[in-house]
């Protein structure tokens, strides 16, 4: 796209906040686009990409009294789409965040069969064919994504809370927000994880009778996890690596980190190591968040 700057004098480079919100069709973009409306972002539904430069413009006004913006940009015309965040991204001081929403194709099928609304790409073929053809066609915005989320087992509730987790008020001056996840590597690999890291080289809690029903959020699980001879060291190992790195990604960029500790179940060890990885996180001076995703199974 040959985007066109805004109108020279007419505008200022005034720092805003801008989010664009695309994905899969049927994964829930205008789902999560109410939700972000209902924080107090200004939501602009479908906009056109040749329409990022006039949009960012107006936000960056003197006079404007706007200063988040979200864009949802729908299917079609991809190439568009990257090209317009790009130029986003480059000019000017903006926090410029992307929000990819995806799903497992069997879901969406489900998904469009109860609405009975006509899939986006259905001239490539049947349901499943459209929807993988999108997902071909998407696959360089979402591997550009800031965050990646998978709508697949999430309710209109769960995704309101990722929401609210990932914009609700964090200043504008915050380049990088971290999360730390915990999960159960039974249940298989996260998808929307930056860097994963595997628990399961410490004894397992699960096999103590008296720790078996607790959770690594417990004082004697904790305990237990925390006091193991290669617990500290790798957890300054880690806490050194990342104290490196979180600049250098905050530098390129990148606006969201997740780190993910894995064990066998996701509710002993990976829980405690998780809990306290986020203190150390705090302790760098990175907002964090923590989520558990299999700790009630």
């Amino acid at each position: 796209m040959a985007a066109k700057p805004p109108g020279r004098g007419r505008y200022s480079l005034d720092v805003a906040d801008f989010l664009i919100l695309t994905g899969l069709s049927g994964a829930g973009r205008s789902e999560a686009a109410k939700h972000i409306e209902d924080m107090g972002w200004f939501v602009i539904d479908n906009l056109p990409p040749e329409l990022i430069p006039d949009v960012a413009g107006l936000a960056r006004a003197d006079e404007s009294s706007i200063d988040r913006v979200a864009l949802t940009l729908g299917s079609g015309r991809h190439a568009e789409v990257a090209s317009g965040i790009d130029w986003l991204r480059s000019s000017g001081d903006d926090r410029v965040r992307t929000l990819f929403l995806s799903a497992r194709t069997p879901v969406l099928v489900q998904r469009y069969e109860a609405t009975r609304r006509r899939h986006p790409y259905k001239a490539f073929g049947s349901l499943s064919d459209a929807i993988e053809s999108e997902r071909v066609a998407l696959e360089t915005i979402q591997a550009d994504a800031d965050v990646v989320i998978d709508t697949s087992d999430l309710h209109v509730h769960q995704l309101r809370d990722r929401i609210i987790e990932l914009f609700g008020d964090t200043p504008s001056h915050v380049r990088l927000q971290t999360q730390v996840m915990s999960f159960g590597y039974k249940y298989g690999l996260p998808l929307d994880v930056d860097l994963v890291l595997d628990c399961r080289f410490l004894p397992n809690p699960h096999w103590v009778p008296a720790l078996r029903p607790m959770s690594g959020r417990d004082e004697p699980v904790r305990d237990f996890v925390l006091g193991q001879p290669l617990t500290e060291p790798f957890l300054a190992h880690l806490q050194a690596m990342l104290a490196e790195v979180l600049p250098a990604y905050a530098a390129e960029g990148k606006a969201y980190l997740t780190v993910a500790f894995g064990c066998t179940g996701g509710r002993h060890r990976s829980v405690a190591i998780a809990e306290r990885m986020a203190s150390e996180l705090a302790a760098l001076g990175y907002p964090q968040s923590v989520r558990h995703t299999h700790i009630d199974r």
